[in-house]
C-alpha cells in the first residue's frame, strides 16, 4: 500500500491559512493598516472599490523595505516582529504571526511597491495566487503601496459567500474605525468608489473621536483616567445622552489593540447602573495599558480575543474607574463608593418624585434618564400578582391531536376569524381593558386574549410600510420647519443606501451633502410631538445592527421603521384607540408575530383560568 500522507503545496497551504486570517475585504484592510502602523507610518491612505471586493489599496509613508525583505514578506511565518517563543509574551506590535501578506497573496492579485528612506530606487512585486509573476526595481516614494485586486478570484466558493456591498462596507468601516481610534497620532484617509469617506488629520484622542462620530459628541464626552500599578486606564466615556438602543459604539483597547471582551463590557455597563436606562448601551472608548507579560494575545488569528492573567482584577479596576469618572463629572449622584448603597435608597425616593409623563422614567439634574420599574408599593404588588397569574403562559399551546394535524397558528386564526364573523360574538363582548399601560385584555368566546400593544403596533406599521413600497404609495406629513441632521461619515455612507426606501415609506429626507441630511416630512401616522431627528437616528441604528443582503433591504428598512415609530409600552390608550389597534392587527396578513419575532397576543382558555384559580 502506497503512502497516503503528503505535504500540501505552498499555494494550497496558504489558501487554507487565508481562510482563518482573511475572512472578507475588511480583514485585508485591517492587516495592511496594522502593517503600516508597525512600519511607523505617519500617514496612511486607503482606497477601495465595491466595498473592497474589486480593489483595496493601502499607501503609507513608513520605513519601507529592501528588495530582500519585500520578497520575504510574502512567505508564511516571515516576520520582523519576533525572534523567539519568549517574544510572544512581550508583544507590543500590531502584527507578529507573519501570515497576513502570505494569506492575502494566496487569494488575490497583489502588487507591492516599496522603498526605504534615502534609497534611490524601490522594489515592485506582482503576485497572483501565491505565484510571483514579476519582481523588479522601480521609482517609488518612501514607504509601501500595496494594491489588492479581485479578492478570492481563485477561490470562487469563498467569493460567493461575500455579502452585499453595504454589508461588506459596514465591516470595513468598523475595522478602519478601530485602528483610527487606537492611533490618533496617524493621519488617515479613506476613499470608497472615488468618494472621500474619512479625512482624519493627526490629532489627539478627543479630536479623533469627533472626526469619526461628529462634533456633537464633544459636550457629552467624559474623560476617564486611572493609573494603578497593575493597569493604566484612560480614554472617554459618554454621558447618558449618548446612549443608544443598539450596541455598537463601544471600543475597548488593550495596549492599543482593539479587543472584544463581553466580561469587561459588562464591567462598564454595571458602572452605568441606575444612571442609564437598561435598554440603552453607553458610548465608550477605553484604553488599558498593561504589562504584555500579564496577557496572551496569541489566542486567535484575528487577535481580537486576549487572555488576562487576572481577569477579575481587571474587571474591578475598569468598573471603579468608570464609576469614578462619572462621579467626578457629576453624572452620578455620588463619588463615595462606600455610601453607594445608602444613597441608592435616596435615589429611588427621588425617582418617584421626578417621574415623566410615562410614569416609568426619572431624570437627574443633568437630564440623564434612569428606569424606575415600580413607582409605588401598590403598583409593585399588583405587578407581582399579575405576573403570578400569567406565569408560564409561554408554555401554553393548543392540543394538536384534537385539531386534525393543523398547526396551532392556523387553528387559532380560524377561531379568531370565526368569532369576528359572528355578529352576536365579535372578538370583544365588551370594550378592551388596558393594564400597566402596556397590555390590552379583550374578552373572546373561549376565554380572554392578552395583546402586547407595542408588538401589535409594530406588526401593523411593518405591513403598512411594505405595502407603501410595493404599491408606490405613501402618506407624508410635512414638518413645519425642516430638521437638519449631521451624520458621521460611516453613517452617511449607510444612509445613502437606505434613503430611497425610507422616502418610499413616508419620510421626505434629502441628502444635502457633506454628511448632512434634511428631513422635510415624516410618515403621516407619526404624532406632531415626536422628534423627526431622533426617530430617524433610531431607524438608522436599528438598520446598522443587521445590514441586509441585496433584495432584503425593503423588509429590513420596514422593520427598522416599524420598531422605531411604533407606540411604546407605557402609553395610555383610550377605549376607541384600543379597539382600532385590535381591528388593525387582525386585518394584518400575519397578526401573530411582531417584525422582531415577539408574540403580538396570546389567548387563555376559560378552563385554564378556572384551573389556575381553583388549584391550591
Amino acid at each position: 500500500m502506497g503512502e497516503m500522507i503528503k505535504l500540501l503545496p505552498d499555494s494550497i497551504a496558504n489558501q487554507i491559512a487565508a481562510g482563518e486570517v482573511i475572512q472578507r475585504p475588511a480583514s485585508v484592510v485591517k492587516e495592511l493598516m496594522e502593517n503600516a502602523i508597525d512600519a511607523e507610518a505617519s500617514e496612511i491612505k486607503i482606497i477601495v472599490k465595491n466595498a473592497g471586493k474589486t480593489l483595496i489599496q493601502v499607501i503609507d509613508n513608513g520605513k519601507g523595505m529592501s528588495e530582500i525583505d519585500a520578497r520575504m514578506s510574502f512567505e508564511r511565518h516571515a516576520t520582523s516582529k519576533i525572534r523567539s517563543a519568549q517574544d510572544l509574551f512581550t508583544i507590543r506590535t500590531m502584527g507578529f504571526r507573519g501570515e497576513a501578506l502570505a494569506s492575502v497573496a494566496a487569494i488575490a492579485q497583489v502588487e507591492m511597491k516599496t522603498c526605504e528612506k534615502d534609497a534611490e530606487l524601490g522594489t515592485r512585486l506582482v503576485i497572483n495566487g501565491s505565484v510571483v509573476k514579476k519582481q523588479e526595481v522601480c521609482q517609488s516614494l518612501q514607504g509601501t503601496q500595496l494594491t489588492v485586486k479581485n479578492l478570492f478570484y481563485n477561490v470562487p466558493a469563498r467569493r460567493k459567500f461575500l455579502k452585499s456591498d453595504p454589508v461588506e462596507m459596514k465591516h470595513l468601516l468598523d475595522e478602519f474605525q478601530h485602528i483610527a481610534i487606537a492611533h490618533a497620532n496617524v493621519a488617515l484617509s479613506l476613499y470608497h468608489n472615488e468618494n472621500e469617506i474619512y479625512h482624519l488629520p493627526a490629532s489627539n484622542l478627543r479630536q479623533r473621536i469627533l472626526g469619526i462620530f461628529g462634533k456633537r459628541y464633544n459636550e457629552h464626552l467624559v474623560p476617564i483616567e486611572e493609573d494603578a500599578s497593575y493597569v493604566k486606564i484612560e480614554g472617554f466615556i459618554g454621558k447618558p445622552k449618548l446612549g443608544k438602543k443598539t450596541r455598537g459604539d463601544q471600543f475597548l483597547f488593550v495596549n492599543q489593540r482593539y479587543i472584544k471582551s463581553p466580561y469587561l463590557n459588562h464591567a462598564i455597563k454595571s458602572a452605568y447602573e441606575d444612571i442609564l436606562s437598561p435598554e440603552l448601551h453607553a458610548f465608550y472608548v477605553v484604553f488599558l495599558q498593561i504589562d504584555p507579560a500579564k496577557i496572551d494575545v496569541n489566542v486567535h488569528p484575528t487577535k481580537e480575543q486576549i487572555k488576562f492573567e487576572d481577569e477579575r482584577l481587571i474587571y474591578n479596576y475598569v468598573r471603579v474607574a468608570v464609576r469614578h469618572a462619572l462621579g467626578k463629572y457629576s453624572i452620578v449622584p455620588t463619588m463615595d463608593f462606600n455610601q453607594l448603597s445608602a444613597l441608592e435608597g435616596k435615589r429611588q425616593q427621588s425617582s418617584e418624585m421626578q417621574k415623566d409623563s410615562f410614569g416609568s422614567l426619572g431624570k437627574y439634574e443633568d437630564g440623564s434618564v434612569y428606569s424606575s420599574q415600580a413607582t409605588s408599593k401598590i403598583e409593585r404588588d399588583n405587578l407581582k400578582n399579575w405576573e403570578k397569574v400569567f406565569e408560564n403562559l409561554d408554555g401554553f399551546s393548543i392540543d394538536q391531536e384534537n385539531v386534525g394535524g393543523e398547526s396551532p397558528n392556523a387553528v387559532l386564526h380560524s377561531q379568531v376569524e370565526a368569532e369576528m364573523d359572528d355578529e352576536h360574538s365579535s372578538i370583544r363582548y365588551k370594550a378592551p381593558v388596558q393594564v400597566h399601560d402596556s397590555y390590552l385584555i379583550a374578552q373572546i368566546k373561549s376565554g380572554i386574549m392578552v395583546i402586547d400593544q407595542q408588538a401589535a403596533h409594530e406588526r401593523i406599521l411593518f405591513e403598512k410600510y411594505l405595502e407603501s413600497v410595493r404599491e408606490q404609495k405613501s402618506m407624508t406629513q410635512k414638518t413645519l420647519f425642516p430638521s437638519t441632521l449631521k451624520l458621521s461619515p460611516a453613517d452617511a455612507e449607510i444612509t445613502r443606501n437606505v434613503l430611497p426606501f425610507v422616502n418610499q415609506m413616508g419620510f421626505e429626507v434629502e441628502d444635502f451633502g457633506q454628511e448632512t441630511i434634511i428631513i422635510h416630512g415624516v410618515p403621516a401616522h407619526m404624532k406632531h410631538d415626536e422628534d423627526p431627528v431622533s426617530i430617524f437616528q433610531e431607524i438608522l441604528e436599528r438598520y446598522k445592527k443587521e445590514i441586509p443582503q441585496e433584495g432584503q433591504i425593503e423588509e429590513k428598512v420596514a422593520k427598522s421603521m416599524a420598531v422605531s415609530t411604533a407606540q411604546k409600552r407605557g402609553k395610555r390608550m383610550e377605549a376607541h384607540e384600543m379597539e382600532l389597534l385590535i381591528d388593525a392587527l387582525f386585518a394584518c396578513e400575519n397578526p401573530y408575530k411582531s417584525p422582531a419575532g415577539r408574540n403580538c397576543f396570546i389567548t387563555i382558555e376559560l378552563s385554564e383560568l378556572v384551573k389556575r384559580l381553583t388549584t391550591g
